[in-house]
């Protein structure tokens, strides 16, 4: 099998996304007394976890950014947003919430681009999901309006950041499997 470009984009996207997800949740696990209701997902950045947290988010960032310049040729306005959108993750991971504001904004812009990078997918996608990769990121960008409002809706701020990280991980995880059939 002959991998080109997209194909390695697709598995690099997967790769970073999929690492991000389960080393995420196995920090949550491991944090004594974390809560997914109370405590913000930077929290995992500080405490006893933070190398996990801290590497696999840079690591995340850094896939996404080598995967932008791959598809390039398939989509610019894709690229630089995936990109934005890996920048955005290292930024979490290298300027822990204890580092104001840098990591407020490395968040904002790793949240705000991770939702607009499934816009373009729409145009680019051969699924027949296509259509939900777009829908997956409005969840995300209403979630991430909603949480700067602190309108939390009962999940608590915690919950309510994961409304906005969880949709876009999976429209991610989803086109990047059609990424690496391209």
């Amino acid at each position: 099998m002959v991998v080109n470009k997209l194909n390695l984009a697709g598995l690099l996207i997967f790769i970073g996304v999929a690492e991000f997800l389960l080393l995420m949740l196995i920090a949550e696990a491991l944090y004594p007394g974390y809560s997914v209701s109370r405590n913000y997902i930077s929290d995992l950045g500080v405490g006893p976890v933070a190398l996990i947290f801290n590497s696999s988010i840079i690591i995340m960032g850094l896939l996404l950014i080598i995967a932008a310049v791959l598809v390039w040729r398939l989509s610019r306005v894709f690229a630089v947003t995936i990109a934005l959108t890996g920048i955005g993750a290292m930024g979490v991971g290298i300027f822990p919430e204890t580092m104001h504001p840098f990591h407020l904004i490395f968040a904002l812009i790793a949240f705000l681009f991770a939702s607009i990078s499934s816009y373009p997918t729409i145009k680019i996608s051969r699924s027949p999901g296509k259509v939900l990769w777009p829908i997956l990121g409005t969840i995300g960008f209403i979630a991430l309006l909603l949480f700067i409002k602190h309108i939390y809706l009962g999940l608590g701020p915690g919950g309510m950041e994961r409304m906005i990280v969880y949709p876009n991980l999976v429209w991610a995880l989803a086109f990047s499997t059609e990424l690496m059939n391209h």
